[in-house]
Order: C-alpha cells, then structure tokens, then sequence
C-alpha cells in the first residue's frame, strides 16, 4: 500500500531523550514502506546551524540518514525554532527542504503544507519576530557568530518566548480562521497540513468553493502524532511517545 506520513513540532532537545528514541522508531518502522515522510517544522527545540557537531544531533541526522537510504523520500519545512536549518543538514539527512506553502499531490487530493506560524496573524509581536528571523542578512548575521554565543541566544530566546507566550491570549496563539481561508483559496486547494499551535484537530473550513477541511498536527510532549495520507483520504493519529 502507498502512503505518505506528516509530522511536526517534536522540539527535539537533548533533555527529552524520549522524544529523540520515539522518532527512532518511527522512521524505523516505516523505511522503505511510506513513499515520503514531511517534517513540518519545529523538529527541534532550537536549531543553531549545520555546523552544530552536538553528538545529539548527529544521532538524529543519523536516523535520517538511514530512513532515507532505505528508499523513501524525506522532506522539511521550516519552522519558528529551527529557521536555520540549512541545505547542509537536509543533504547529510538525504532529504531536501521546502518552502512554505507548497502543495503537494496526496493520492489524487491536493494539499497545502505549513507550519503554521505564518496563520497566527493576530499575534503582531510574533509575526515582527518572524520577518527578521526569515530574513537572510538577519540570518547570515547570526550564523557568523561562535557557537557558543548562538547557543546562548538561542537559549534566551526561548526563556523570552515562554514568558511571551504565558501572556498571550488563547486567540492570538491559534490561527486566524480567515488567513486559512485566504491561503487555501489562492493555492486551489480543500487540504491544508500544519502544526505549531500544538492543538492536535481536524476543522473544516468554508472555502469559496465548497467545505475543506484543515488537518492540525500535535507536538510530541506525552504522544506522538502523525497524519497518514493514502489513496483512502487522510487520518490523524498518535500513541504514547514510550510504545
């Protein structure tokens, strides 16, 4: 049977080594069976740069690596912790990074994929942040800083976000119901993937030329979550991160 798996917004970081044996296992038990596996975004807590030798991210450029060398095709979108991932870390995993929007034929339904952020327009603070963090001069600024410095912002940015977030109200954090219908409208499509809100659903959307239906991927805190996509339509799913 031909399938196509979706994740998103694992936050890999080297003090949830559960999450990290989690995808492992995953990528292990669906090599060379899924035709493509999307990693939308946010797959790890915080990305420095390619040139981060950190033996936790080896280990998973490593699972990649393998993944990918079985036969299926492996493909990551940015997201608003892991900007920086570079063609460097897609090329050592085997797969190739896409951009923001791109749809994708599912089997003879077309889809939009996501991650998400670009949704919440209510959140004005966020959406300032993320116009300089995509910016490439921002960018190339960053990553000629030492590791150590990077590591270091990174680690702000993230206490600051935290702070930034506990504030915020629930409204602003989620998407904003007519940019969906906005971006589903313009790319043709009754189909859209994404995660970042960490609010694991699926919605329909009234779309001008019918009902879509929104598919909201979770974050891998307690369970694991993934889509499924094959020629029967497309499910959401999840299990405890430890099975």
């Amino acid at each position: 049977m031909s399938y196509t798996l979706f994740i998103s917004d694992l936050h890999l970081d080297p003090a949830r080594p559960e999450h990290l044996a989690a995808l492992e296992r995953l990528l292990e038990e669906h090599a060379g069976k899924t035709d493509a596996l999307y990693v939308l975004g946010d797959l790890f807590e915080a990305w420095i740069g390619d040139d981060d030798d950190a033996p936790f991210n080896r280990q998973a450029i490593d699972a990649f690596r393998r993944f990918s060398d079985a036969g299926s095709a492996l493909y990551f979108m940015h997201g608003n912790r892991d900007f920086l991932l570079g063609e460097q870390f897609a090329a050592q995993c085997g797969g190739q990074l896409l951009d923001e929007g791109t749809v994708v034929d599912l089997y003879g339904t077309r889809a939009l994929l996501m991650h998400g952020d670009s949704l919440c327009t209510l959140d004005t603070a966020y959406q300032q942040f993320r116009a300089l963090a995509r910016n490439p001069q921002w960018q190339q600024a960053m990553l000629a800083k030492p590791l150590e410095e990077r590591r270091a912002i990174a680690q702000g940015m993230r206490m600051q976000s935290q702070g930034n977030n506990a504030n915020k109200a629930e409204n602003i954090m989620d998407v904003t119901p007519e940019e969906v219908v906005r971006v589903m409208n313009e790319a043709g499509v009754k189909h859209l993937i994404h995660g970042h809100t960490h609010r694991p659903a699926v919605h329909e959307v009234p779309l001008s030329g019918g009902t879509g239906t929104r598919w909201v991927l979770g974050d891998w805190g307690d369970l694991s979550w993934w889509i499924i996509a094959d020629d029967q339509g497309l499910r959401l799913e999840s299990k405890g991160i430890s099975e």
